[in-house]
């Protein structure tokens, strides 16, 4: 297991080189109109080459790369060409800000899928219609117009929730679940929509199996076939797309932190893309790399110890 476990990590460290070094080869097309954009359109000529020397774009784009990769080794990720504040501190600020959304979500997600999938699965008739009408909602109705129907409900004509704006934990308990309540929501009902689904589909094809017969025949309670048998065995790809559903939950993010004025790492991707701020970009794209190999990791060990047949050794 840990010879898989390092190369997986080995893998993830391929990945994240030959995203890393295709990014900035893109973003090298760019140096020219970042510079500009920073000087402004009436810039002269020698202050936009002055400027680029200062940036060190007038260098080899690999010589750029390869010392950006020795910045990385060191921790240090550069610093945002508009603000001059440091890319990794920033990075990490902004990424608990969208992970104190995310997570609260994907703990409901789980919970609300589980028992909306079992129960449909378990009970069938009535309940599996519901629960597929659910899904359904969930999956017709779009995050952005959900969001701003739970603004105007809450925040507009309620007033219990504030429409934007976003507190620290540590420093209001309070005040932070009021701020996250809205985003969470939007979050959980287009997330439970897709994974109830599919808990529920691998709940019937594991309730037809010829094992969950026997155990009935020996008399195992309902109860203790769904929770100690059926489900075991379904939360394995449940698992996989739990994990794509957290990566997915980081592309909504970009909608969400900006409908509702969060300063969380969707919110400064769509920023530093726009100005072109090129080590803030390449800060998030190394964040965003590990991320999910540390998250697709987390999966396929999760699901060995759910399913012992998945086991790597």
């Amino acid at each position: 297991m840990i010879a898989y476990i390092l190369r997986r990590l080995g893998a993830g460290l391929v990945l994240a080189l030959l995203v890393t070094l295709i990014t900035f080869l893109m973003l090298s097309l760019s140096f020219g109109d970042v510079v500009r954009t920073i000087l402004g359109q009436s810039a002269t000529p020698e202050s936009v080459e002055a400027m680029t020397k200062q940036l060190g774009y007038d260098r080899p784009v690999l010589v750029q790369y390869g010392d950006w990769l020795l910045g990385l080794l060191r921790g240090d990720l550069g610093s945002s060409v508009y603000t001059s504040l440091p890319v990794a501190s920033s990075v990490l600020q902004r990424l608990g800000v969208t992970l104190s959304i995310i997570v609260p979500a994907l703990i409901i997600t789980v919970l609300l899928s589980i028992l909306l999938g079992v129960w449909a699965a378990s009970r069938g008739g009535v309940a599996d219609r519901i629960a597929q009408g659910l899904s359904l909602v969930g999956y017709i109705v779009p995050g952005l117009l959900l969001a701003i129907g739970l603004v105007y409900v809450f925040a507009v004509r309620a007033k219990v929730l504030p429409a934007t704006g976003y507190t620290p934990l540590a420093e209001d308990p309070a005040a932070w679940l009021r701020s996250i309540a809205i985003p969470v929501v939007v979050l959980v009902i287009g997330s439970v929509a897709n994974m109830a689904a599919q808990v529920r589909g691998r709940m019937i094809d594991e309730l037809r199996r010829d094992y969950v017969r026997t155990l009935r025949t020996r008399g195992i309670s309902t109860t203790s076939i769904v929770v100690k048998h059926a489900l075991r065995n379904a939360a394995s790809p449940a698992l996989t797309v739990l994990s794509l559903e957290f990566i997915q939950m980081f592309g909504s993010a970009l909608i969400i932190e900006n409908v509702f004025a969060l300063p969380g790492y969707g919110s400064y991707a769509f920023n530093a893309s726009l100005q072109g701020d090129i080590p803030v970009i390449m800060g998030i794209t190394i964040f965003g790399v590990l991320l999910v190999t540390v998250v697709n990791l987390g999966t396929d060990l999760a699901n060995g110890w759910l399913n012992p047949k998945a086991r790597v050794h």
